[in-house]
């Protein structure tokens, strides 16, 4: 194989992802590594132990006491949010 055969072969690996697709990624494999944490109670214990690195938030989350500590809380120990 030729220099220009692997670098079109590389090229041809490397697909743009949309940010939803990467995040699915990166929870599949936080899923699989038993770094995903789910539910309020795992999450807030999280949150306060400061061992979390991104915290995901459902848009559509009706009750807003449970938003208000889940943005308090990343808020405190510096962690980035993501509504989806």
């Amino acid at each position: 194989m030729s220099d220009t055969e692997q670098e079109m072969a590389v090229e041809a690996e490397v697909q743009e992802m949309s940010v939803l697709d990467a995040l699915k990624e990166v929870l599949k494999k936080a899923l699989i590594h038993d770094g995903l944490k789910k539910g309020l109670h795992e999450c807030a214990k999280a949150l306060d132990k400061r061992t979390a690195r991104l915290c995901c938030l459902a848009k559509d989350c009706e009750n807003e006491e449970y938003k208000k500590l889940i943005r308090a809380l990343a808020s405190e120990g510096d962690v980035n949010l993501i509504m989806v």
